[in-house]
């Protein structure tokens, strides 16, 4: 055992009061590896919160402990009172304070509160005294898993803790269709052994929608879709009127994007969505083409190498139009054929 995790077995050795955090807009990994973590620290005696900045989506909510979590957008002052009173403060799934917004305020004020980051973005910030960070991990979820094993306490591994670490590798990977590994199978394997029921997770993920999300895929890929075939590129975007029209809450749109990477021809895909404030976009990519430099670059965002976000303060049209215009930098790694000088000038412009 390393001395960073053995500091990190010394200070959880004795019962704490312990608030676990994740990113805005928590996703299946965010939810699987704090709830996860929960259950865990649970079993060591320990007190424990789970705060996020917003609503996590309700195909998710089936997790144990769902029910408990605070949201900072509707609970300020019961986070903000949870962040100070806390002994450790556990940050999963983002890399920098400023992926929780006001809370990530807080959280950097309390100077003498240990901060332990599991998570697997590139380039985490220097926020954290413990820091495990790897961007080779399919998911924070796997990195819960092993960080429970490395503690030694892979006996603590619950069906249920397994569930929850279960469903945020299958979410973060897409149903195992990128960021795998050999080692990230024999982790799924154990997970299996344990009594983790996969056909179970998959229906409680995938196949429990509403009527309205099928209607919603259905108009996004009827009327909002457009295939760029000089770049082997697709786009789906959605205005705020669909958001109306189709009562969009937050996860309804999850996995959307991944249908146009269906396409044997589309290579890169982009989701294109009109918010209240911002215009949100969601890359995706196949194969080697990064999309984690375009999101940086271009739209104040980052990720992972076939799946990054980002997010323009212009509108809709104008940055759908700024999407296609950076496409000629990019043609030859998507196409093979190289652009024009003219098409290079007028993208970088």
């Amino acid at each position: 055992m390393d001395s960073k995790l053995a500091a990190v077995k010394e200070i959880l050795s004795t019962p704490k009061n312990i608030l676990i955090t994740s990113h805005r807009n928590p996703d299946g990994d965010a939810m699987g590896s704090s709830l996860g973590l929960q259950l865990y620290l649970h079993q060591l005696g320990h007190t424990t919160t789970v705060a996020f900045p917003s609503e996590y989506p309700e195909f998710v909510g089936w997790m144990p402990g769902s029910e408990k979590i605070l949201i900072h957008d509707m609970e300020v002052e019961a986070v903000n009172a949870c962040i100070e009173k806390a002994d450790i403060i556990f940050i999963l799934d983002y890399n920098g304070l400023d992926r929780v917004d006001k809370m990530g305020e807080v959280i950097g004020e309390q100077k003498d509160t240990p901060i332990i980051m599991i998570d697997h973005h590139l380039n985490p910030a220097d926020c954290a005294e413990y820091m495990f960070s790897d961007p080779s991990a399919s998911s924070t979820c796997e990195m819960i898993y092993d960080f429970i094993v490395d503690l030694g306490d892979q006996d603590k591994i619950t069906v249920a803790l397994g569930e929850c670490l279960y469903s945020g590798i299958l979410t973060d990977t897409g149903s195992f269709k990128y960021s795998t590994s050999s080692k990230l199978f024999r982790v799924v394997a154990g997970l299996k052994d344990l009594g983790v029921d996969d056909i179970k997770l998959q229906n409680l993920l995938f196949n429990s929608l509403p009527e309205k999300n099928l209607r919603l895929l259905g108009h996004c890929l009827n009327n909002r879709m457009e295939i760029l075939e000089e770049y082997n590129t697709g786009i789906i975007t959605l205005t705020k009127k669909d958001y109306e029209v189709f009562d969009i809450q937050r996860g309804d749109t999850e996995g959307i994007v991944n249908y146009l990477l269906m396409m044997g021809k589309v290579k890169f895909a982009a989701f294109i969505t009109e918010q209240p404030t911002i215009v949100k976009i969601s890359l995706r990519s196949k194969g080697d083409f990064s999309v984690q430099e375009i999101a940086k670059q271009h739209f104040r965002g980052g990720g992972h190498k076939n799946a990054a976000g980002g997010a323009s303060f212009k509108n809709l049209r104008t940055t759908v139009r700024r999407f296609k215009e950076i496409l000629p930098q990019y043609k030859e790694e998507l196409t093979g054929i190289k652009p024009t000088e003219e098409a290079l000038v007028k993208s970088e412009d």
